[in-house]
């Protein structure tokens, strides 16, 4: 069995979350703010999943909508998070 992709990932725990305000789907190019899915506290938790799950550091001034906008925004976020992280530590 292969491990779930980053999106996957992200997809079921924001729907997950989702489920307990009635809301049963997510897609992909949903805007989870705008329409309700992630609020404010939702924002922070999720951010506190991604570092959990994805070993990445997330600073306050990274936590804007152009990186949480949809799950595609998060998944490209996260992605990009991780290469950095491998990028320094083969640099080490």
């Amino acid at each position: 069995m292969t491990e779930p992709s980053i999106k996957e990932q992200i997809h079921k725990y924001v729907v997950e979350n989702a489920n307990a305000k009635g809301v049963t789907q997510v897609g992909d190019d949903e805007p989870l703010m705008t329409s309700g899915v992630v609020d404010s506290i939702g924002i922070f938790r999720l951010v506190s999943f991604l570092e959990d799950t994805f070993r990445v550091r997330i600073p306050d001034e990274e936590i804007v909508l152009d990186n949480f906008e949809t799950i595609r925004h998060i998944e490209a976020f996260v992605a990009g998070k991780m290469a950095k992280s491998s990028e320094s530590a083969t640099a080490r």
